[in-house]
């Protein structure tokens, strides 16, 4: 018998440096937050819409009720 437990993807209000994206996504997917930050720092260096996906998940996932 296999159990998942599965986590609401919110933006963290304790843990954000910005607007808690990479903290609540850290969050969800079991990560430390420094090292989703760091990994969207380093996405940030290669061509692509990393700051436009970054502001649309800001608008898109709520805050944390915490």
């Amino acid at each position: 018998m296999t159990t998942s437990t599965t986590t609401k993807l919110t933006r963290s209000r304790h843990d954000r440096m910005l607007g808690g994206v990479c903290a609540g996504l850290a969050h969800r997917f079991g990560w430390k937050p420094r090292t989703m930050r760091l990994a969207f720092v380093a996405s940030c260096l290669l061509p692509g819409p990393q700051f436009v996906l970054y502001l649309a998940l800001w608008i898109v996932i709520p805050a944390d009720d915490r």
